[in-house]
């Protein structure tokens, strides 16, 4: 979804399925909002921008939430194909004069694309802690040590406990055997656990992140991902019934509160 200065942008197809994009604006300042959906958009993207230098609007800045090919940060072999460098570059090429992003899911991003100003989720998983806590005491859990070192700020910041886990995985096949709850693990039991990632597809970390501190006493527990892909619906984890609610924002999902998903932030 694109939307310019927070109006939908008008987009139609001509017969052999190329774009008919019409925009018009007297102002010298725009915003472009994408909430990404599919790489095709990328082309949208091009278009308009290269529309609105040429008539003339002096300060382009676009809000990109989710940034697309941020998993793909990295190659370990030839026939890998760098996306996320690539992606950056044509970020770039189109000379916004801010790009803001939420959460990002990998530094290599951060550094690739110019101009970039990052929103951290923490006044959102605040607010969500403040209610687990509201119901009984609650402590955060980070799914491994990249998500502990990006918001462990958050439980200090709240003095609030936490743990953290470390995967258990087939490095021949990448498949999630199990996981190990580290940290603080005296005091989950009894607890309300806040689960606190950057993104989810399948599940799969989390389904085994609460199955682990279920078996260690936990009560209820629930997951907030500031990127949450449709696919969710496909995994194991909402089957299992093991996490609550599932609580993120629609930069990447589009299938709106559906028990047990819940948008706390729309864009």
């Amino acid at each position: 979804m694109i939307r310019v200065n927070n109006k939908e942008l008008d987009t139609k197809c001509f017969p052999d399925g190329t774009k008919l994009i019409k925009y018009l604006t007297d102002t010298e300042k725009v915003k472009i909002t994408w909430l990404y959906d599919d790489d095709e958009e990328c082309m949208r993207i091009y278009f308009l921008t290269k529309h609105l230098h040429a008539y003339g609007v002096k300060r382009i800045n676009l809000f990109m939430p989710y940034i697309p090919n941020a998993r793909m940060d990295r190659v370990n072999n030839q026939d890998e194909i760098f996306t996320l460098k690539y992606f950056a570059e044509f970020i770039n090429g189109l000379g916004f004069d801010s790009v803001e992003v939420l959460d990002p899911h990998s530094n290599v991003s951060v550094a690739l694309i110019d101009n970039i100003s990052i929103i951290e989720p923490t006044d959102i998983i605040s607010k969500l802690l403040e209610t687990v806590i509201s119901e009984r005491n609650a402590i955060l859990f980070f799914p491994d040590e990249g998500a502990m070192k990006r918001y462990s700020h958050i439980a200090s910041n709240c003095d609030v406990p936490y743990v953290f886990g470390m995967k258990n995985r087939d490095w021949r096949t990448g498949e999630i055997l199990g996981l190990d709850v580290l940290g603080e693990t005296d005091v989950v039991s009894g607890k309300n656990i806040l689960i606190v990632d950057d993104i989810c597809s399948r599940g799969g970390t989390f389904f085994h992140s609460a199955k682990a501190l279920k078996a260690m006493g936990a009560n209820d527990i629930d997951l907030y991902v500031s990127h949450l892909e449709n696919s969710v619906w496909d995994g194991e984890m909402i089957k299992s019934g093991l996490v609550r609610n599932i609580y993120t924002t629609n930069s990447l999902y589009r299938l709106g509160n559906k028990n047990p998903v819940i948008v706390v932030e729309e864009y």
